[in-house]
């Protein structure tokens, strides 16, 4: 049975406050979305131009995972800004979150599909 789920504004708080304090990468709120549900993009810029973005997703289980949204491989910042924007476009209560990570090693607890 899949464990509840948090409301997205708790659950991003948690994450930020544990990234910023626990890790050596930089991670900054972008953009708030909807507090109950809305989903999350992390964007993980290497602070070299390139950026990954990864996407929210659940899995069949109903565990959070997430689902790179750019790729395999880190694309220009301007590329990754143009995913973000258009996800944006889809869905409005979208979450926006940026890791400043210089080696790209940076990687959620949750799975990368």
């Amino acid at each position: 049975m899949p464990a509840p789920r948090l409301k997205t504004d708790l659950w991003a708080a948690a994450l930020l406050r544990r990234w910023n304090h626990d890790t050596a990468v930089v991670a900054t709120l972008v953009r708030r979305g909807d507090a109950d549900a809305g989903s999350v993009l992390l964007k993980i810029s290497r602070l070299d131009g390139t950026a990954t973005v990864l996407s929210q997703t659940v899995t069949a289980d109903g565990e959070r995972a997430w689902m790179r949204g750019t790729g395999a491989a880190p694309v220009a910042d301007s590329e990754a800004e143009a995913y973000i924007q258009r996800q944006r476009k889809r869905d409005p209560d979208l979450w926006v979150i940026e890791i400043e990570d210089r080696r790209g090693r940076f990687a959620p607890d949750e799975p990368v599909l």
